[in-house]
């Protein structure tokens, strides 16, 4: 497929990104009231702040089982079975009437995102010709964040005649609905010579380990930095919105201004890194995450924290779909769903990682300096990327150069 010169992105529209954005609103409708739901289940502050933690740890535990699945059953059911299994996890979450239920419906949409997101990277870097697979992926992480943005407020829509269940409802028709998008996608054909390779050299993950341990300690090491900066930044707005004195609705107001930002530059991102080279858009945007995020410390009122945000926003922006890029561009053609699983489990151990370091930091020093020493996280994934993504944008052959042994 990657020598058609007519391919259209478009036609990938429904069967491929209307299951992400259905996902995407799901997880939005669906993260703002699982603290609140925790709590009217008599749960503690610090158990209602854990149930978020519980989606990272079902993701983290599930990257490598996922990747076994997509492989053995295909992309299209690994999508089926992914929204099957959220939609039990909305379920479990809103008819819950103790914390025990609630935790394992926590849990169960980590896992269902880890499944979801795996067979639809994996699908599209096969579907996509690699001349266009950053945009490819660009759109889809961006599109995954546009459902994100919007599902809070189709929530608080329908919590107005169903208060805090409404959210799960959502949750759970939006992933019942990327389900049956999902089962339209055309099965992709399996080329009579990988087939043949993956016959006389069954894929392992112990193997894929083995044999792209180089990849994985070099630009693996920096999508791990990539995702602890993101994460945090999540934490920090907020956070520093307290500090100085600002009202809730403040801190959400810069933080929704600063997901919009966020949301309008990822398939010219994408365009950039398909045309010039995956360099030229992933190490501008830890810079500019970086430099952003030390910058908050400086901030001293609603006005210029927004601005700082806005900047940090679009930093992020720019990158949307470059941890998938990176990863589709490495991942061999036999194997590949073993070595996206492992690029995953690095990508989600950074993401838990960075709010732990920017805890522990603040907990010794002050919330100024945890968030400067998060921001220089950002310096770090910017310095691992200049040295170790080629500089060139044709990546078909990159994994047979990168390959260890």
């Amino acid at each position: 497929m990657s020598g058609q010169p007519d391919f259209n992105l478009k036609s990938l529209a429904i069967p491929a990104y209307g299951p992400s954005l259905l996902f995407g609103l799901a997880e939005g409708a669906m993260l703002p009231v699982l603290p609140l739901s925790a709590r009217s289940l008599g749960g503690s502050v610090a158990v209602a702040a854990l149930m978020i933690t519980l989606i990272n740890i079902g993701s983290l535990i599930f990257n490598v089982p996922s990747s076994m699945i997509t492989d053995k059953y295909g992309e299209r059911h690994a999508i089926i079975g992914a929204s099957i299994v959220g939609v039990v996890s909305a379920l479990c979450c809103m008819l819950a009437q103790d914390l025990l239920v609630f935790a394992l419906g926590a849990f169960l949409l980590g896992v269902s995102g880890s499944v979801f997101m795996l067979a639809r990277q994996s699908y599209l870097t096969e579907a996509v010709p690699a001349q266009y697979r950053a945009r490819a992926l660009s759109t889809l992480g961006g599109v995954m964040r546009v459902g994100v943005f919007i599902g809070p407020f189709i929530g608080a829509l329908v919590m107005q005649l169903w208060p805090l269940r409404g959210a799960y409802a959502v949750c759970a028709g939006a992933l019942a609905l990327a389900g049956i998008l999902g089962a339209t996608l055309q099965d992709l054909p399996v080329q009579p010579e990988v087939a043949a390779a993956a016959a006389e050299h069954p894929p392992s993950v112990r193997n894929v380990v083995r044999d792209y341990r180089r990849v994985f300690l070099t630009i693996g090491m920096g999508v791990l930095l990539v995702s602890a900066i993101r994460a945090t930044r999540q934490a920090v707005i907020p956070l520093w919105a307290e500090h100085l004195g600002l009202s809730a609705q403040t801190a959400s107001l810069i933080y929704g201004i600063s997901g919009g930002i966020d949301m309008l530059v990822f398939y010219p991102a994408g365009k950039v890194m398909d045309r010039f080279g995956r360099r030229w858009i992933t190490v501008p945007s830890m810079l500019v995450m970086a430099v952003s995020m030390m910058a908050i410390p400086l901030t001293h009122g609603a006005v210029s924290l927004c601005l700082v945000a806005c900047v940090l926003g679009f930093g992020n922006g720019i990158g949307a779909g470059m941890v998938m890029t990176l990863g589709a561009d490495f991942s061999p053609t036999v194997g590949r769903a073993q070595f996206l699983g492992i690029w995953r489990e690095l990508s989600d151990a950074g993401s838990t990682i960075g709010p732990a370091i920017l805890s522990g930091v603040t907990a010794v020093l002050t919330l100024g300096g945890g968030v400067v020493i998060s921001g220089a996280t950002g310096l770090a994934a910017a310095a691992v990327m200049w040295r170790a993504v080629p500089t060139s944008s044709d990546h078909t052959s990159t994994p047979e150069k990168v390959r260890t042994g």
